[in-house]
């Protein structure tokens, strides 16, 4: 299929860019950095007449887990969003797209393979970078997270869903324009989450149905919920729900995991938007 070969070079170009070099040393850097700092959670309360407990130190790691995570999710999202924007309107405006569709190539399969390129991208840099984070916490501190395939389908979900995104805005703006705009919307999200989280702690319906909306009109923050739960201890779970609603409002817990219909929806979203995008680009004039 020619969208594989598309899948192809999309991927090619974006392993030979020199940001993707400056993103893996930096990426580098940071997880030996967190690792050491990992490294130091045994020896609280050395000295003094209690030391820390190994439930305590399991809620203390996953704190700090979850605390790099959202860093990690962060880049990732941003990674995602500056790679998909320029994907399709800097190949127009160069003239390659116009070259290429010369050839037997149809647009749904030329949106198809970038996407997937994209895709694959992000695939390669998400499952390595997490899993050695959490290998080296497993090693120095003891603390493994209860669900880490969950973890990182979430995050990576995430990363795919405003990739999607930036790849429909890139058939019809300029790269810097739809990354810029992408990051706003991840923000806006992540935003509109927390407002639910203080809606749910006050009992405020209209606060309440603003997360909800948020997370349905794009799903980046339930995503990030559901990888936050997956990070979390069933210990620390229970002691932080026997607050009360108090805990609603805390940005880095979940009680629960996304429901599966809410799973459903996420997928359904990226098909959708990915549809919108070759919809658009089918109608460009080139």
């Amino acid at each position: 299929m020619l969208a594989v070969t598309i899948a192809r070079l999309q991927l090619q170009e974006l392993l030979r860019r020199r940001l993707f070099l400056v993103l893996l040393l930096l990426t580098v850097v940071v997880i030996a950095l967190t690792t050491w700092g990992f490294s130091r959670i045994p020896s609280l309360g050395e000295g003094q007449a209690r030391p820390i407990s190994p439930v305590e130190r399991a809620a203390v790691a996953s704190q700090l887990l979850i605390l790099v995570m959202f860093m990690f999710s962060f880049v990732l999202a941003f990674s995602a969003v500056f790679a998909a924007a320029p994907a399709i309107s800097a190949e127009v405006e160069s003239g390659t797209t116009l070259a290429m569709l010369a050839r037997p190539i149809t647009r749904l399969e030329y949106v198809a393979g970038k996407w997937l390129g994209l895709v694959a991208t992000v695939l390669i840099y998400a499952i390595p970078a997490a899993s050695i984070q959490m290998v080296l916490v497993q090693i120095v501190v003891d603390y493994s997270p209860p669900h880490p395939l969950e973890f990182l389908a979430f995050v990576i979900g995430e990363a795919v869903v405003v990739l999607t995104l930036s790849l429909l805005f890139s058939t019809r703006f300029a790269g810097m324009v739809g990354g810029v705009s992408g990051l706003i919307l991840w923000g806006l999200a992540w935003m509109g989450g927390i407002v639910g989280s203080v809606g749910l702690f006050f009992d405020n319906p209209a606060l309440t149905h603003v997360g909800t909306a948020s997370k349905l009109v794009l799903p980046t923050d339930g995503l990030w919920r559901g990888a936050v739960w997956s990070l979390e201890p069933a210990s620390f779970i229970a002691a932080t729900r026997a607050a009360g609603r108090a805990a609603a409002a805390v940005p880095f817990f979940a009680a629960d995991p996304p429901a599966a219909l809410y799973l459903v929806w996420c997928v359904i979203w990226i098909l959708f938007v990915l549809a919108l995008a070759v919809w658009s680009f089918t109608r460009k004039e080139l």
